[in-house]
Parts: structure tokens; sequence; C-alpha cells
């Protein structure tokens, strides 16, 4: 096995282990805090990032670590893992299933491995630079669809796009074949498995997007912030590439 698919091995594992915390208490039910943000967070949340830590620490040890919740312990400089242990944690409190965990491994700052684990609908898709794409194991690639009259579009929130973007809110709405809000990670991984076309976010945080680079490059899609740049920012818009043209041109319209 080859080092980097190791260390996707090794993500993979990770994301397995944040489920077995995540899962009894999406089960259950758990206690909801807000943070100084105004955000929610559980103790699933914070259970979840403590565990891959600890698995991190055994199986890539002097890597770093940067999570939401615990913030960053420093590595070997080179090799950095960044966590979302739950990335829609409100639709988990919610218990609706499309939340999942983000893993990421970047080398000299470029994501090279991600994870989206979706466990309460039983998916994961994961990649790592060169490998490919892969949804439970078997390859996935973004869907063909050229115009955005035939594509589904999709963003986590419906409020959000149009107090921020109303022009490219109103345009893509107006445009897309079907517009919907299957939101957070779960819109990126229909982006990757080909079952939606275009995923947007205009507020991201280095945890919410890292994960997300590796997996749809490595589909066949495009991601970059919504002012087009390739490297991880604070803004998401992910595509089959096909589209990504017309999805840019539609969000210039609010500059």
């Amino acid at each position: 096995m080859s080092e980097l698919a190791e260390l996707l091995s090794i993500a993979r594992r990770a994301a397995v282990v944040a489920g077995e915390v995540i899962m009894p208490l999406y089960e259950s039910g758990t206690t909801v805090e807000l943070k100084a943000d105004r955000t929610p967070v559980t103790a699933a949340d914070r259970g979840a990032e403590e565990a891959i830590r600890a698995f991190l620490a055994r199986e890539a040890p002097g890597h770093g670590v940067i999570g939401e919740e615990f913030g960053e312990t420093p590595g070997d400089g080179r090799h950095r893992w960044i966590l979302d242990p739950i990335d829609g944690t409100k639709s988990f409190i919610h218990h609706v299933p499309l939340f999942g965990t983000l893993i990421a491994l970047e080398r000299d700052g470029e994501p090279i491995v991600g994870v989206i684990a979706c466990h309460a609908v039983g998916e994961t898709v994961s990649a790592a630079h060169g490998l490919g794409a892969f949804l439970n194991g078997r390859p996935i690639h973004v869907s063909n669809t050229a115009t955005l009259a035939e594509a589904t579009v999709s963003m986590t929130s419906y409020s959000r796009m149009p107090t921020y973007h109303p022009k490219a809110f109103a345009t893509l709405c107006d445009q897309a074949g079907l517009a919907r809000a299957w939101g957070d990670c779960y819109g990126y991984l229909m982006v990757a498995t080909g079952r939606a076309d275009v995923m947007l976010d205009p507020i991201m945080s280095l945890w919410d997007a890292a994960a997300l680079y590796p997996i749809i490059r490595e589909a066949g899609g495009r991601i970059t912030t919504w002012a087009g740049e390739d490297s991880v920012g604070d803004s998401v818009v992910a595509t089959n590439g096909r589209l990504h043209a017309q999805v840019l041109a539609a969000l210039r319209l609010d500059n």
C-alpha cells in the first residue's frame, strides 16, 4: 500500500471512530449548548473530536491537528489533520440525517485526503490526491450535466444566500432545473456522486471546507471559493466542472 493510500485508510478509520461516538447520541438524544458565536454544540461534537484526536495520535504520531471544538495541536510542520466532528450540528439536533463527519489531511498546506462520513444514512465518500474518489469503497464521478437549466443546485441555507447574495440567489434559483437545500456536507457528497450538479455555501470555515477539495476534484468536478480561487478559503462553490463558469458568472452579479 502506498503512503497516500495508507493515509486515506487512516482517515476512513478515523471517521468510523467518530461515528461510534455520534450515532448512539443521535439515537438517544443529547443536551445542546450554545458556543460564544451562538452556534450549537453537543456532547457528540466534543466526544467525536476527542475520539478522532486520540486515534490520530496513535496512527499518525507527529502530525498536527486542528478541529472545530478543541483548536490546534502543532505537529511536524508538513502534515495537519483538519476535523469537523459534526458538520451540520443543527441537522443532528433535529434528527435530520444529513449531517456528517469531515476529516481532511493537508500536506504543505494543500488538502490531499478528504472524507465525508454521513453516518445516519450509511454513506461515506473519500478521496486522496491521484487515487480517485469513492462512495463506500466504490468509484464515483460527478455528473455530465452541461446547462443550469438541467442542473440540480443545492445550498445549505435558503435564508443566508439571499441575505448575502440576492442577485446570485435569484439568478441561480430561476435558471436551475431544480433548486434545493440539501445542505451541509451531504450536498457535497451529492455533487461528488453525480446526484446533484452544484453546491454552494457563502460562508465556510477551514474545517468545513478542507475535506471537500480532494473529494470533488478526484470525482472529476471543480471546487473553488466564490471568487474562483482554487485554494481553500472562506466560501465554497462545488460543481461537476462543466457548470462552474456559469455558476461563477451568476455569483459575480453581486460584486
